[in-house]
């Protein structure tokens, strides 16, 4: 006979309260094998225990941090293992970093660009007609020199 304390945990609401996370996020999660099935009570619904909680938290936190799914994948996988080297998790971060420092370089360029159409409307054209604005006659030319400069249009 099962006692209280073995089927003691959470629901899948109060898990998702814990730990930020939503419902169907953490039903995904589960679903692709990030974060092990849940336990079930005998009336079939899910419950939590305290390690699910902290793997769902490390999962919340690599996410925010914008990890693919797949970089949080081995992120769980080298937490739960005490043979393989920390050197694995730095090479990811590693990794990350040199994918996010590029989408800055990117957006970087974008922000001028958008700041030069800008400010071409604010001295040439702002308050007439719009089919006369600057920045809508620099987005449709083929090679717009303004938006060419930022390399982000591939």
């Amino acid at each position: 006979m099962k006692t209280l304390h073995a089927e003691a945990g959470w629901t899948i609401g109060a898990l998702a309260e814990r730990t930020g996370c939503n419902v169907p996020t953490i039903r995904y999660y589960e679903e692709i094998g990030l974060i092990p099935p849940a336990k079930r009570r005998p009336s079939g619904h899910r419950y939590y225990d305290a390690a699910a909680e902290e793997l769902l938290t490390l999962i919340r936190h690599c996410r925010e941090f914008g990890f693919p799914i797949e970089q949080v994948r081995e992120l769980v996988s080298l937490a739960r293992s005490d043979e393989r080297d920390c050197f694995e998790a730095k090479d990811i971060a590693q990794a990350h970093l040199t994918t996010v420092r590029a989408k800055l370089k990117e957006l970087r360029a974008l922000e001028r660009s958008l700041s030069r159409f800008v400010d071409s409307c604010s001295q040439m054209c702002a308050g007439g007609p719009a089919a006369q604005c600057t920045i809508l006659k620099d987005l449709s030319l083929t090679n717009s020199p303004t938006a060419a400069k930022t390399g982000c249009w591939r």
